[in-house]
């Protein structure tokens, strides 16, 4: 049964479960520094161990890849297509601009933006194999112009590698885990090194882009999937349906009412036992509803805001635009109650892959923009140097920088 909480008692549910990376972090540890050393060797002896590959190499041929994609059913095809389009569109929405102006007389300045040279996107395939990740992770490279893209994948999913194939992904391997996070950070002869690594993945995939974040780019940290949803009124199945939603992910997931509704809340919790009755993933579901997920009763949508931006939630759901501008730290926004999370896990557009456990509250998903560089173009005429000269020369041998002030006297002399 789902718990339900005053405001004032929940501290310790808002302050989340502590990861152990300690633990993974020793497991880990050992299998990259393996693979840095020993490379290919190290990399199929762990697939071996882990993913039972059967393969000679853990590069997907890609007549298998053609294969997968043409045993694809016909309604799945269409659903990648539609999805597809839309978290095209987005990213293309979201690419940022070239410019180059004049910054007063002499001085012209702006920026010009370009993509890494290789990303790899890790998608998990254990309990649930994640085709729709494979969509979120490589179409925003794609638009970037990334030119070389990568997938790993530590089982042979028919979905996932037809997905690929269909996005005209061809680099795919079959490994996972943190060995094979360490191939793409230090490269071996089979794998490319990557300039960033981006996706979901276990806790030990986590603690390995954790040690080598610096090593490698990597997006950000993830912890177990969460929903915190703000209602004062609306439908009961909806919300508990969007609780549950979250929940069978797994069993540290969370899944967050925020309500000023008594009866609402009673009505939610009956709503959840019901229709855990009937959900095929009710065992995995039940045990985050127990352990991790609650009906909060507050005062005022005011104070359901504070408590959201408090908790920075990877998925919120809010009744209407007009909480908007309260909203500090998530995600990823749901509005209205057309809008489940559900919709944006798989073709409304915007990334899936999201923010966790508070890290909302320094960057939200992922995006285009993680793909790209942007650089930084100065130009300046002689007579705008030496209006400069002044500042510069003053400022570099306030730093004792002698030279950095010399650099710019020997041109206007």
């Amino acid at each position: 049964m789902i718990r339900i909480l005053e405001s004032k008692d929940v501290g310790r549910l808002l302050a989340r479960k502590a990861a152990r990376f300690t633990e993974a972090e020793a497991v880990v540890t050992p299998i990259l520094e393996a693979v840095r050393k020993r490379g290919d060797r190290a990399l199929m002896e762990y697939a071996r161990q882990f993913d039972r590959l059967q393969r000679k190499s853990v590069r997907v041929p890609e007549r298998e890849l053609l294969a997968a994609r043409d045993g694809l059913a016909p309604e799945f095809r269409s659903a990648v297509e539609i999805a597809s389009a839309n978290i095209r569109a987005y990213a293309e929405r979201q690419m940022p601009r070239e410019w180059n102006r004049p910054f007063g007389a002499g001085v012209r300045l702006g920026q010009i933006v370009r993509p890494l040279d290789t990303v790899a996107a890790y998608i998990p395939a254990g309990r649930y194999p994640l085709p729709s990740t494979v969509m979120m992770t490589v179409i925003p490279a794609q638009v970037a112009g990334v030119p070389n893209i990568c997938v790993a994948c530590p089982k042979p999913v028919t979905e996932v590698y037809g997905t690929a194939a269909m996005l005209g992904v061809d680099r795919v391997f079959e490994m996972g885990g943190a060995q094979a996070i360490a191939a793409f950070a230090f490269g071996t002869r089979t794998v490319p090194r990557a300039d960033r690594i981006v996706g979901p993945g276990n806790i030990y995939v986590a603690a390995a882009k954790k040690l080598l974040a610096g090593e490698v780019g990597i997006d950000f940290i993830a912890g177990p999937t969460e929903i915190l949803i703000i209602a004062a009124a609306g439908d009961p199945r909806h919300f508990a349906a969007d609780m549950l939603a979250q929940a069978e992910h797994d069993v540290d997931a969370s899944a967050i009412l925020l309500t000023t509704s008594k009866r609402l809340a009673t009505a939610v919790a009956k709503e959840v036992e019901r229709q855990l009755a009937v959900l095929p993933t009710s065992p995995v579901a039940a045990k985050s509803i127990a352990r991790n997920s609650a009906i909060i009763l507050v005062r005022t949508l005011e104070e359901a805001i504070e408590l959201s931006n408090r908790f920075a939630p990877e998925h919120l759901s809010i009744p209407d635009a007009g909480l908007l501008p309260g909203i500090r730290h998530a995600g990823s926004v749901f509005v209205g109650p057309y809008s489940p999370e559900a919709a944006g896990d798989y073709a409304s557009g915007p990334n899936h892959v999201l923010p966790t456990s508070g890290a909302a509250r320094q960057r939200g998903g992922l995006s285009v923009t993680d793909y790209l560089k942007v650089i930084s173009v100065q130009e300046l005429s002689e007579p705008a140097l030496r209006k400069l000269a002044p500042a510069i020369t003053t400022l570099a041998r306030a730093e004792g920088l002698e030279a950095h002030a010399r650099s710019v006297e020997v041109r206007l002399k």
